[in-house]
């Protein structure tokens, strides 16, 4: 599922210095941790299957193995293994539009939700992710003239609060993903949102690219991640990984979605921004084969030695 190739026309620290022990440097220091994951493309089928899969690719967190509907006991030997193994199940996807026009999608997108929002709680994932949806009709979250009204913002908090509240998760998180055409598209609106929606289980998700919407953000990227992790640090349950490019051809700015390392996101500022919290996943995601993940994998990881991070 590709969510960003746009044009956009809208327009956007110090970094925190590390203390060491006398006489390190930052590379003999003690390195901090950053769990990084995605998808398994090898055919799992039991939790040692998969667990075996995720330890060749060195994944120290996975996307949810399982679907909703699968039964109790087998959520149960997926999460048991992954404790036994130090893996972070990072998030279910509740990928649909509960805030849909026409009353039937939003009914099953919302059902949709809540029944993920429960597999989550269950097999001890960090969150339950999906964006907030869109009023559009013909794209569950395309761009439309009403998705960013205050109108749609309460429809967002009633929905969200309904999903949580039908679940009322003591582990799990739900979080929306932030989108440059809906509710939250900036960090100040998720801010608004998180105190709009008043759920102690509402959490973050944060995927940079999605709110670099302008050739400003585009050229200062690490600022914007530096505030990102200032405002809603504590609140971020998982991460995507992906890069961004500014296409120089075209007479209006132009925004593509592009393989880790080939893009301008400022990962040095991604994984040591990240590496302060603790046990968050960064999960790849939207590319097309396992040769361009271990590629990707390779990039972040080799990042994450420069700036002292291990995956």
């Amino acid at each position: 599922m590709k969510r960003r190739s746009f044009i956009s026309l809208s327009a956007s620290g110090i970094a925190a210095l590390s203390v060491m022990p006398s006489g390190l440097t930052a590379s003999e220091s003690s390195p901090s941790r950053v769990r990084l994951g995605g998808p398994v493309f090898e055919k799992c089928n039991s939790p040692e299957e998969w667990i075996s899969a995720l330890k060749k690719l060195g994944y120290r967190a996975a996307y949810c193995p399982i679907s909703v509907g699968a039964d109790s006991a087998l959520i149960k030997a997926y999460k048991t293994a992954a404790a036994k193994n130090d893996i972070v199940i990072a998030e279910v996807g509740a990928w649909s539009n509960p805030i849909s026009p026409d009353q039937d999608t939003a009914k099953m997108a919302t059902q949709k939700c809540i029944d993920s929002l429960a597999l989550a709680d269950e097999i001890g994932a960090s969150c339950c992710v999906n964006v907030s949806g869109s009023r559009n009709l013909k794209h569950w979250a395309g761009p439309h003239k009403d998705n960013l009204t205050d109108a749609t913002f309460d429809l967002i908090v009633e929905t969200t609060r309904k999903i949580i509240d039908a679940v009322k998760p003591t582990h799990t998180y739900f979080t929306l993903e932030c989108m440059p055409w809906a509710y939250p598209d900036s960090v100040d609106s998720y801010l608004k949102l998180i105190k709009a929606i008043d759920r102690k289980q509402f959490g973050v998700h944060l995927d940079p690219m999605n709110l670099i919407t302008s050739p400003q953000i585009y050229y200062r990227n690490g600022e914007m991640m530096r505030d990102c992790f200032r405002k809603l640090g504590p609140q971020i349950r998982s991460c995507h990984a992906k890069d961004i490019i500014l296409r120089e051809d075209n007479a209006v700015p132009q925004l593509d979605e592009i393989l880790a390392g080939k893009g301008n996101l400022n990962y040095k500022t991604f994984l040591s921004e990240l590496a302060k919290l603790k046990d968050i996943p960064l999960m790849m995601e939207h590319l097309n084969s396992s040769e361009e993940y271990a590629q990707a994998a390779a990039y972040i990881r080799l990042v994450g030695k420069e700036v002292n991070v291990e995956m």
